[in-house]
């Protein structure tokens, strides 16, 4: 006689909480450590105004406009970091998601039109959903953005918004080649990245974002293309206009 059990489920959860658990650490860090690196950088951002506005320093302009484009970047990088924390305040309020999207879409399509790429709508009719607007607002950018980076030109993004057992969903759907499965397990984990210019934040602020909204994240990934779907809890208030 033989006794199988299908421990593909508690895996999935131990992978999970681990995963979270790096989050967490990242996210206590991330506060403290990212307001201590900004002090000393707006003194410097600071000086390097203040001599670039200085005649005797006109032929190196050049430079200094260098390093103040790099202390930008650093400081961008930072409010990622940022977004790590876990007890980053956040301003909760009934809103409409579709709206946020549409909100938003004329700058997501100028990204892809950037790129030689195509961005469509599905929105499905949807109850409100509890959500801080500007982290709802950066998800979805982060989201789409890393859609766009997956897919050669002309390939076709498409955001989606539908209701699946009593949730509002959320899907940004790329027509790239797929997330192979020893990257698909570190998805989300601070500073993993397969870009050689990315930083590895973008998808870890999501998943802080997402656990702040008490929401979760589902990837189905596969040859003709990623899908990240994230799942908000309604608030039964009735149906948003249109």
């Amino acid at each position: 006689m033989t006794i199988a059990n299908d421990i593909t489920e508690l895996r999935h959860y131990q992978q999970e909480v681990a995963r979270l658990d790096r989050l967490h650490l990242i996210g206590e860090m991330s506060a403290g450590i990212g307001h201590e690196i900004r002090n000393p950088m707006t003194t410097v951002r600071g000086f390097l105004q203040l001599l670039g506005g200085k005649d005797r320093y006109a032929r190196d302009k050049a430079y200094i406009d260098l390093m103040l484009e790099e202390l930008d970047r650093v400081n961008a990088i930072i409010t990622e970091f940022l977004s790590l924390a876990k007890d980053k305040p956040v301003e909760k309020k009934i809103r409409s998601l579709n709206h946020k999207i549409r909100t938003i879409f004329p700058l997501l399509r100028a990204d892809a039109m950037k790129q030689g790429k195509n961005i469509e709508m599905e929105l499905a009719d949807l109850p409100y959903i509890t959500i801080d607007e500007n982290e709802i607002k950066q998800l979805i950018l982060n989201l789409v953005r890393n859609g766009l980076e997956a897919m050669p030109p002309g390939g076709q993004l498409t955001i989606k918004t539908f209701q699946s057992n009593g949730e509002a969903v959320l899907a940004v759907q790329d027509q790239g080649t797929g997330i192979a499965p020893e990257v698909l397990e570190k998805i989300g984990t601070p500073f993993f990245t397969t870009k050689d210019q990315g930083t590895g934040l973008g998808l870890a602020v999501c998943y802080s974002i997402v656990q702040r909204h008490n929401a979760r994240i589902n990837i189905k990934t596969g040859a003709a293309g990623t899908t990240f779907y994230v799942s908000f809890k309604v608030n039964q208030v009735g149906l948003e206009p249109e």
